[in-house]
């Protein structure tokens, strides 16, 4: 099957070969290519909301919270405007050197969302010896995470996958101490997320798939939206004694 398909100036032409083998080309006028303006859309919707969530979580904090809620939601609120920000310049560029550079604080960005994501977990409900080991085994593993895509970040993808989600999946050592003083339903969010980032990572690893990287970009949309909630429904009301 062909189709050609003519949107915004940009000429997109798909061949799908159905069998054993089965691929996706596009062809682009003017260097534009429209699998990267998915991604840059996408996630420059994320960056928006982002923004905006950043400054209703800081306000939060700083109206009904404490000094622990008003630190640990900026740390987490900056970490998600960053990850949007960096996705949304990396698949902005076409120009190698900017894209390679780019590429290095896109993947970092993913280690600092990550540790982000703990962070108003331990400091707030967990706050206490357990909260404190967690909080700075996993920011001492995104640093380390950090450094190593300074040097691989066009080598290791798999593995660098499964280090976001491992990483990600430390959380389940929290789950039964948050039970203490998280409501039920703040767990459910908080699993939720890393189901829509788990998925989201097969779309990533899955290059066959057509526009593979903007489906992974939908479900990082997701799982930030059920943690963010988690945060701000339920974290929020949580006193730190």
């Amino acid at each position: 099957m062909k189709l050609k398909l003519h949107l915004n100036q940009v000429s997109l032409y798909v061949e799908i070969r159905l069998g054993e083998n089965w691929m996706i080309k596009t062809e682009t006028v003017s260097g534009v290519n429209l699998e990267e303006i998915l991604n840059a859309v996408t996630h420059g919707v994320g960056a928006l909301f982002a923004l905006i969530g950043l400054g209703i979580l800081t306000a939060s904090a700083y109206i009904s919270g404490g000094v622990w809620h008003q630190v640990s939601f900026t740390i987490y609120g900056i970490s998600l405007v960053l990850l949007y920000l960096a996705s949304t310049l990396y698949h902005s560029f076409t120009n190698e050197r900017k894209k390679y550079i780019l590429k290095i604080f896109d993947h970092a960005a993913i280690y600092v969302l990550i540790a982000g994501n703990y962070t108003p977990f331990t400091l707030v409900p967990l706050h206490g010896t357990m909260g404190w080991t967690i909080f700075s085994i996993i920011w001492g593993l995104a640093i380390i995470g950090i450094v190593f895509k300074v040097f691989f970040v066009k080598r290791f993808k798999v593995f660098s996958t499964l280090t976001y989600l491992l990483m990600g999946w430390l959380a389940a050592v929290m789950i039964k101490p948050l039970l203490g003083t998280l409501p039920i339903e703040g767990i459910y969010w908080l699993i939720a997320g890393g189901v829509f980032y788990t998925v989201g990572a097969i779309f990533y690893l899955a290059r066959r798939i057509p526009y593979n990287h903007a489906i992974w970009h939908l479900f990082v949309l997701a799982g930030s939206i059920a943690h963010y909630v988690a945060v701000l429904k339920y974290v929020l009301p949580i006193p730190v004694t």
